[in-house]
């Protein structure tokens, strides 16, 4: 049974597999207080240490995770990160991206508009500045 609940989302998310590698982005499937799921073009190693970054958090948030998962898909892998370490900024992060989805759905019924994760963040930003 889980811990976390999972929150579905699309967002973007930068992952880098080691300080040579120049970080990759790739989009989210969903995250938890736990960790997070995403896309991937390639298949990594259970137990590999990476460097998340989320750059539409405001402020950007920025953890290690640890592969638990990597299962194929048609169209490449879904990828499984624990979160590394107790970073109480994970609650923060949850709560924002669930935000934005809730600001997605809500333009999707008020105006029409399909936002993908990426544009609904940086709206849902913008209107946060004000």
């Amino acid at each position: 049974m889980r811990r976390y609940i999972r929150h579905p989302t699309d967002c973007p998310v930068d992952v880098q597999l080691s300080e040579v590698v120049p970080p990759g982005r790739e989009y989210l499937r969903n995250i938890s207080r736990g960790g997070l799921c995403f896309r991937s073009l390639m298949a990594l190693d259970i137990g590999a240490t990476i460097h998340i970054t989320i750059p539409v958090a405001q402020p950007v948030f920025e953890t290690a995770g640890v592969v638990a998962w990597c299962e194929p898909t048609p169209d490449g892998f879904e990828v499984g990160v624990r979160f590394a370490g107790q970073d109480p900024r994970k609650h923060r992060i949850v709560e924002q991206v669930c935000q934005i989805e809730n600001f997605k759905r809500e333009i999707w019924m008020q105006d029409g508009r399909r936002l993908n994760g990426e544009e609904a963040a940086l709206e849902w930003l913008r209107r946060q500045q004000v």
